[in-house]
């Protein structure tokens, strides 16, 4: 397979996103790379990521793949999770405690620090509003997180996410209460179980 058709499959796979990362793992050289994206107008979009001119840039994306420590929390994961009716104000992403986090923060970024045993629970891939996988906590953790953070939190995206969760189809109810055992704040949690269910 000749280098160019290895960079449009790449493209092909990845909605119109080339890596340089990725196609150096490929075997193709940086000076070709940076040829076949100037012949094909290839926007940077940031450090060794180029999107075709028929893709809109999502954000999301582009900054998972900057940063690998990133996971949407907050009121960016119950928007990705149909748990909010408005768009979140401010994206807000999870790293382990001890990340340096400054560059995310430079970027005016909402930064969570979860410790490192309560990190990865709940993760899981959702499309962003681009329809690109993106790594957030899953619905149980999210509220989890909102009850245990309810008074930083607007009582309206409070009421909405918890309602839309309880009524929501696909909500687990043992894992969300495995999660709060886990995370200490079962108690409050159940307060929340017995209302609605």
């Amino acid at each position: 397979m000749s280098n160019e058709s290895i960079l449009r499959k790449l493209i092909e796979k990845n909605n119109g996103y080339l890596l340089t990362s990725i196609a150096v793992e490929k075997g193709i050289t940086k000076p070709y790379l940076a040829k076949y994206v100037k012949e094909n107008k290839l926007e940077k979009v940031a450090r060794g990521i180029y999107i075709t001119d028929d893709v809109w840039p999502d954000e999301l994306y582009i900054m998972q793949v900057r940063s690998k420590a990133v996971i949407f929390s907050g009121e960016t994961a119950l928007y990705l999770h149909n748990l909010m009716d408005r768009e979140y104000s401010k994206i807000c992403v999870s790293v382990p405690t001890g990340y340096n986090a400054m560059h995310l923060k430079a970027e005016n970024l909402q930064v969570k620090y979860a410790a490192k045993c309560f990190y990865q629970m709940g993760v899981c891939m959702v499309p962003s509003y681009s329809g690109n996988m993106v790594r957030v906590y899953n619905k149980e953790r999210c509220i989890c997180d909102l009850i245990a953070n309810r008074n930083k939190t607007k009582v309206q995206n409070f009421q909405t996410a918890i309602k839309e969760y309880m009524f929501g189809k696909g909500k687990k109810l043992s894992r969300l209460i495995e999660y709060a055992e886990k995370l200490e704040i079962r108690d409050e949690v159940m307060k929340y179980v017995e209302v609605f269910v």
